[in-house]
């Protein structure tokens, strides 16, 4: 919302495939319960965040990094009345099954081990990588980006357990999941799907609680914005994807998608523009932009010219 002091900017650097770029702040940001399918290494620069993982509530303050693995059902708000001020970077499963393939003996798919590590060394890293992207300097980036990701996992990180599907409550989970996605737009009542699937209402939302980290309902939220998310990078327009995943309208979109991601899907959606016209050849909108945020407010003589922190979080995406 404009006026509160909550800015954020999600993005992606063309020169960095497979990872998406956050820098925010926020004060009274709640993130709902949600999943990514990428990592989250989130560097808080000041204040302290709160988010619930692995059945309690952690703690990152400033020099420290929260860490989530993919698939992984958190949350997020501010445990301070100032908020919390961050840098993420967001590297694929590929991503970091590279590097770790490079550069440590993990076996496995491998993953976080602990939600919080304090390590101000790796979160200036994380700040240094969101630098470089700023600046176009795509070898800085890169690299400050692997020797991130290599020292948490050396640090945290460990295989990730598999997730065998065994129990007669996971394989109903398994194929509530299998109707929810392929009916997103038009999903079935809790009742209608545990009658098709043979259970009772009760017995299907356990296991599915079980199995997902969260009811049916707040699983199919989630799965609709990551939905909506591939259709905006793909260029769809916000009204479109919010009909085609299921929302009634696209406010409708924008509420649950800045809940989710951290800003609204137009913001979101222009970033993912400014990296196709980079592939394309075309001028860069986002350094225009960027300078004209940077001209706007005067640098006191000697201080850094302070990162752009995007739009209000809340205007009409952790």
């Amino acid at each position: 919302m404009a006026g509160t002091g909550e800015r954020a900017r999600h993005w992606r650097y063309a020169e960095l495939p497979g990872v998406d770029l956050l820098r925010a702040r926020y004060i009274r940001k709640t993130f709902v319960r949600h999943t990514h399918e990428h990592f989250v290494i989130a560097a808080i620069a000041d204040g302290v965040e709160v988010f619930h993982h692995g059945g309690s509530d952690q703690y990152a303050g400033a020099g420290a990094l929260a860490l989530v693995n993919p698939d992984t059902p958190h949350t997020g708000r501010a445990g301070v009345p100032e908020g919390w001020r961050y840098g993420a970077i967001y590297p694929s499963p590929e991503v970091v099954a590279g590097i770790a393939a490079e550069t440590t003996t993990l076996r496995g798919t491998p993953g976080f081990v602990r939600p919080v590590l304090d390590d101000p060394y790796t979160v200036e890293l994380v700040h240094r990588v969101l630098r470089a992207t700023d600046e176009g300097n795509a070898l800085a980036a890169d690299t400050l980006l692997r020797v991130a990701v290599t020292r948490l996992l050396r640090l945290n990180g460990g295989p990730l357990p598999r997730r065998e599907v065994r129990t007669a409550g996971a394989r109903i989970a398994a194929r509530a999941r299998a109707v929810l996605e392929d009916r997103m737009a038009d999903p079935p009542s809790l009742q209608t799907l545990a009658e098709d699937l043979g259970t009772s209402p009760f017995a299907l939302l356990r296991a599915f609680r079980e199995a997902h980290g969260m009811p049916p309902h707040t699983w199919l939220t989630d799965a609709r914005v990551r939905r909506a998310r591939r259709l905006l990078d793909a260029g769809t327009t916000p009204a479109e994807a919010a009909a085609a995943v299921g929302f009634t309208d696209q406010p409708h979109l924008n509420r649950h998608f800045s809940r989710i991601v951290g800003v609204p899907p137009g913001a979101y959606q222009r970033e993912r523009k400014n990296v196709q016209d980079v592939r394309r050849g075309l001028h860069l909108p986002s350094d225009a932009w960027q300078n004209r945020q940077q001209s706007r407010t005067p640098t006191p003589r000697g201080s850094r010219t302070p990162p752009p922190y995007g739009t209000p979080s809340e205007s009409g995406s952790p």
